[in-house]
């Protein structure tokens, strides 16, 4: 059975994002950064790794594989476009736990024959942070891909704030993803404390 995952995963683009949040009381955080030189990329990953095992959080790095294994890190999340020139054997051989993101049933049995250690369902809602070609999945999705990944945790992601997430993890959600709404927000680590205090707090049977 996998590992359980906190629910609140914050996605941000920098370790001084992953410092402010762990410091807010994130637990698992996603760095995802896009278009910077090799040499300033691993030393966001190794900074954001070395913040994260100082405070007893977990660090999914997005997309950039091969510094994830020489850095050590023991999360890894791709997307489907990432995956065709992923060295899956690599992967598995440095035993880094996969994360998969899907949009369909296709990318999910994709996903499902690499044996995931969860997968990420989404636009859940309508999303401003990049046009997606796939429309809202909703809420309904989130329980059929529940029961067809089983023990493997389920995030939900695009356009959640606390109450959607709350909405997501009644409907069979494991973990809810976000960055705009936190990382837009006036103050982000308030808004980081509501979403932990909202996606923590035990969640009502639906």
């Amino acid at each position: 059975m996998s590992a359980r995952l906190d629910p609140f995963y914050p996605v941000v683009d920098s370790a001084a994002w992953v410092r402010r949040l762990v410091g807010a009381g994130a637990r698992l955080i996603q760095l995802r950064i896009k278009q910077k030189p090799q040499e300033a990329l691993r030393a966001e990953i190794r900074e954001a790794l070395a913040l994260c095992r100082a405070a007893g959080a977990t660090l999914v790095v997005n997309d950039y594989w091969e510094i994830a294994i020489d850095e050590g890190a023991e999360f890894l999340h791709l997307g489907q476009e990432d995956l065709d020139g992923a060295d899956l054997k690599a992967i598995r051989a440095a035993e880094i736990r996969l994360g998969v993101s899907t949009h369909d049933r296709a990318e999910l049995d994709r996903a499902l024959s690499l044996d995931p250690h969860h997968v990420a369902l989404g636009p859940i809602w309508p999303t401003i942070l990049k046009q997606m070609p796939f429309a809202p999945q909703g809420l309904d999705r989130i329980g059929e891909w529940k029961r067809l990944i089983g023990d493997r945790p389920l995030v939900a992601i695009g356009g959640l704030t606390p109450e959607r997430a709350r909405l997501c993890l009644q409907a069979g959600a494991d973990v809810t993803a976000v960055v705009n709404d936190v990382l837009g927000a006036p103050d982000p680590e308030e808004r980081a404390r509501e979403w932990i205090a909202a996606t923590r707090s035990p969640v009502a049977a639906v």
